[in-house]
């Protein structure tokens, strides 16, 4: 019993997050992860910069690594990812108090430095893509996979605004109830559909960089250090025969 219930235990550590989170919100939209894509973190960081760094910080990440990781010389760093009077090696905060944050949404604005670990690219990708509206709430939106989100759509110049379509579904009791079934196009934004899908990647891309910076050096390192053992072990295994002939 003891073994099973270990067994157990392991295999609910290894199952994928994105069934976990999808159990709370629907299915999740699959995103290609790229960090290598220099230019496509480059402008993840800019949007990131525009469009969230209003209400979220990012405070485990220096402004100057960016710079450094993603080959943005500073003087450019300064003249388009840094607005105030923050210098180069200063982290990613932001003015707002949590106590403003939470008299203007009801709740303080979370830190994103490492909100890609904690819910992964394929939630943040459907999160982002799902925003609908909805009268009910205060800013007027709602989300697939966050539903009642405090937060408002910050990306829907961007997208448009998007509606609900509805399905009736029948209940075990026999009674009718009114589900989501797609989101349509209600309003359009000043990108089309591709053009939104591709700055959401990029932005998750940012997202997913800024939770593990090393994590470049580290991929690229990983294959080099791959090599270096499997040729070791063909010298180790070499001299192991030529050691043990003579015993023989």
């Amino acid at each position: 019993m003891k073994k099973f219930s270990t067994t157990l235990f392991v295999l609910l550590l290894l199952m994928p997050m994105q069934c976990v989170l999808a159990a709370g919100g629907g299915k999740l939209m699959y995103m290609d992860v790229d960090i290598s894509d220099r230019t496509s973190l480059q402008r993840g960081a800019r949007t990131f910069v525009n469009y969230c760094m209003g209400c979220h910080s990012a405070a485990y990440m220096r402004y100057n690594r960016i710079g450094d990781d993603l080959g943005i010389e500073e003087s450019i760093l300064q003249t388009n990812l840094m607005f105030g009077t923050e210098k180069s090696g200063d982290t990613m905060t932001i003015a707002m108090q949590k106590e403003e944050a939470v008299k203007f949404f009801g709740t303080a604005a979370p830190d994103l430095s490492v909100i890609a670990r904690s819910r992964g690219a394929d939630w943040l990708y459907t999160y982002f893509m799902t925003f609908y509206r909805d009268d009910s709430r205060p800013f007027g939106v709602n989300n697939l996979v966050f539903k009642d989100v405090a937060m408002p759509n910050v990306l829907w110049k961007l997208q448009g605004m998007q509606k609900a379509v509805y399905r009736t579904v029948q209940q075990e009791d026999g009674t009718n109830h009114e589900v989501i079934d797609h989101l349509e196009l209600e309003t359009p934004g000043s990108m089309d559909s591709k053009q939104y899908k591709k700055t959401v990647t990029d932005l998750v891309n940012f997202l997913v960089y800024v939770g593990e910076p090393a994590q470049i050096k580290r991929k690229k390192t990983g294959p080099v250090v791959i090599l270096y053992l499997l040729v070791l072990l063909v010298i180790v295994y070499m001299l192991k025969k030529e050691y043990w002939k003579d015993i023989h």
